[in-house]
């Protein structure tokens, strides 16, 4: 297949990331890098090797670009990916993809519209972990029901900027909480589960005095799955969790993986006996890039690892969940 020619909107840190592992990709080559600012648009370019850079409008409008990774703030990711996906680009975006279901569902139907790939960079869903548990939760070792425990948190160092910043949908939810309901939401489904299902019925947690959440918990339920979940922007969380059948236990010592990392390994504990299962890491964000570039060449509109159906499933829990916060 030809190789996809990438454009970085918003090159922060995250934008960084994605830059520094798409050598590692089979499939892409960094091309351009867009911003609002043009010194630091120059910068990163030329820190990662981009040939091309200019504003967000002057990059969508060349016929060069491929597709598009959007690492900027929450708040512009809706406008940016339907700018993109209009000018017929394959989209890779940030998580979350919007505050609000509404306006992913926006989003969603433009891709559908154009014909594109848009897809949710939840990092933890890609690579042979991701597939390894999803087939071992399918086997049903484990028993039924199902109930998950999984956590994401780390303590910012300043309440102030982005993260605490009402106006750009700060708070621990949007940032990290997407992480454990979006692990929830993949496992409901692998284990035969429609995640549209899962629905919160339980919630602790306030809006602090920044005006966001900051730390929260909730439990998730479904006939035959439930999962306790919890994010944090001021304490550090656990990112190991645990998913308990009828008959047996999965330990999973890091759910999440890294940054340039995935997931290594996992333990069944079922049938009087303990079997760790070990699993090669990738980078995640080289397999993002890799699962749009699959999509592009198939014509597919969404990559297997995050379906449409879990984005809004997972967009819909975390809408809810920060809608029954007290404050």
């Amino acid at each position: 297949m030809t190789t996809t020619r990438w454009a970085i909107l918003g090159p922060g840190n995250i934008g960084g990331w994605f830059a520094a592992a798409l050598p590692a990709s089979a499939h892409g080559t960094l091309h351009a890098v867009a911003s609002t600012n043009a010194d630091r648009a120059a910068a990163f370019a030329a820190a990662h090797g981009a040939a091309i850079t200019g504003t967000y409008d002057e990059i969508l409008a060349r016929d060069d670009i491929d597709a598009v990774y959007i690492s900027t703030v929450h708040t512009t990711h809706v406008d940016l990916a339907i700018a993109a996906l209009n000018a017929g680009k394959a989209v890779l975006c940030e998580k979350p993809v919007a505050p609000r279901t509404a306006d992913l569902e926006r989003v969603l139907q433009t891709a559908a519209a154009r014909g594109l790939p848009f897809v949710e960079a939840y990092k933890h869903r890609f690579g042979p972990f991701a597939r390894a548990l999803d087939a071992a939760v399918t086997a049903r070792g484990i028993g039924a029901p199902l109930h998950l425990t999984a956590s994401f948190g780390f303590a910012a160092g300043e309440r102030s900027g982005r993260l605490f910043d009402p106006a750009l949908a700060g708070g621990a939810i949007l940032d990290v909480g997407g992480y454990p309901v979006a692990f929830a939401v993949g496992l409901a489904a692998a284990a035969g589960i429609d995640p549209a299902d899962l629905v919160i019925s339980q919630i602790v947690g306030t809006i602090g005095d920044t005006g966001v959440d900051e730390h929260t918990t909730a439990t998730l339920t479904a006939e035959g799955f439930s999962a306790d979940v919890a994010c944090s922007i001021v304490a550090e969380l656990p990112r190991s969790g645990s998913l308990r059948g009828s008959t047996g236990i999965i330990d999973l010592p890091d759910a999440f993986g890294s940054r340039n990392a995935s997931a290594a390994s996992f333990v069944i504990h079922a049938e009087g006996r303990d079997q760790v299962v070990e699993l090669p890491t990738v980078d995640p964000f080289a397999a993002e890039a890799d699962a749009v570039s699959l999509a592009l060449r198939d014509g597919r509109t969404e990559a297997p690892e995050v379906p449409w159906a879990h984005s809004r499933s997972t967009s819909r829990l975390l809408e809810q969940w920060r809608a029954g916060l007290d404050g």
